[in-house]
C-alpha cells in the first residue's frame, strides 16, 4: 500500500466536496433537572462543515422557560450565548415549555420531567485485547414495571467528562427487569484506582429520540450536534439544531478496583 502510493502521488489531486452550506437556524441546548439551579439554556450559531469547530454564540435572545404550574422564569445572559434561570426548580412530573426569540424567530420546546429512578450501583468488568485492559463500568438499577422509562448515561473522572461517547437505554424489551447496563468505551479507558462518577438520567421520549439518532449517525459526541452528516430529529420547533430536556439525574461514585 506504501508503495502503491507513493507510486501515483504525480497523480494526487486534492477534491473538495460540494456540501450544502448549512441553512439559517440556531442550535439552542437547554437542560432542566431535579437538582437544584439555576439552570443553563446555550444558544449558538452552526457552522459549514468545513468551518472551524467553533460556534458563535447568539446574543440578546429573549429566553424563558414556564412550567405546568404556572411559573415562568425570565433568564439572563450571563456570557454570550449562555443563559441562566432564576426562579425555577425542577419538579417531576411536571411539564416544562422553552421559549427562545432570537434574530426575530421563535422557537419553542416542550419536555416533561419524569419520575426518578435511583441509580442503586456502578461495577466494573475488565477485558484483556491487544496488550490493553479495558475497564467498563455497569450501571446497576431497577427499573420500574409498567411504565415506560428511557434513559441516559454520562461518565466523569475529576468532574470531567470521560468521553463524549453517547449512552443512552430504554426498557422496551426489559420492563421491570433489574438492569446492568454496561457503559462501553470506545476512545478511552478507565485505569485501575480512578475514582469515576455515573450520572444516570430519566428522559423524555423526545430526547432518547433526539441522542439515539445522533449516536447513530456517524460518532459524532454529544456536544458536536451540527457535525454529523444527518442531524437528528430535535424537539426545538423551527427548524433549530439541539435539544431541550427536563430530567431527573441519579449518581454514584466509585474507585475502579
Amino acid at each position: 500500500m506504501v508503495f502503491a502510493a507513493g507510486f501515483f502521488f504525480s497523480c494526487k489531486k486534492i477534491v473538495t466536496l460540494k456540501l450544502n452550506n448549512v441553512p439559517a437556524a440556531i442550535v439552542i441546548e437547554g437542560e432542566i433537572t431535579d437538582a437544584p439551579g439555576p439552570y443553563v439554556v446555550t444558544i449558538n450559531q452552526p457552522v459549514d462543515f468545513y468551518s472551524s469547530n467553533a460556534f458563535p454564540p447568539v446574543s440578546g435572545a429573549v429566553v424563558t422557560i414556564t412550567n405546568s404550574l404556572g411559573l415562568k422564569d425570565s433568564l439572563t445572559e450571563a456570557t454570550p450565548g449562555v443563559y441562566t434561570t432564576h426562579v425555577l426548580q425542577g419538579i417531576p412530573g411536571i411539564t416544562y415549555t422553552l421559549s427562545v426569540t432570537a434574530q426575530n424567530v421563535n422557537y419553542t420546546a416542550v419536555s416533561t420531567m419524569p419520575m426518578p429512578v435511583a441509580l442503586d450501583s456502578i461495577s466494573f468488568q475488565s477485558n484483556s485485547g491487544f496488550g490493553k485492559t479495558q475497564i467498563s463500568a455497569i450501571a446497576n438499577f431497577q427499573d420500574p414495571a409498567g411504565v415506560r422509562n428511557y434513559y441516559q448515561f454520562k461518565e466523569y473522572l475529576g468532574g470531567v467528562p470521560l468521553t463524549k461517547d453517547l449512552f443512552v437505554f430504554d426498557d422496551r424489551l426489559s420492563d421491570g427487569r433489574y438492569i446492568n447496563y454496561t457503559l462501553f468505551n470506545d476512545s478511552s479507558y478507565l485505569q485501575y484506582g480512578d475514582k469515576l462518577r455515573v450520572d444516570m438520567y430519566c428522559i423524555d421520549s423526545s430526547v432518547y429520540n433526539y441522542f439515539f439518532q445522533l449516536d447513530q449517525s456517524s460518532g459524532a459526541g454529544a456536544f458536536n450536534t451540527t457535525a454529523s452528516p444527518a442531524n437528528p430529529t430535535s424537539n426545538i420547533s423551527n427548524g433549530a439544531y439541539g435539544y431541550f430536556s427536563a430530567h431527573t439525574i441519579s449518581s454514584q461514585t466509585e474507585l475502579v478496583p
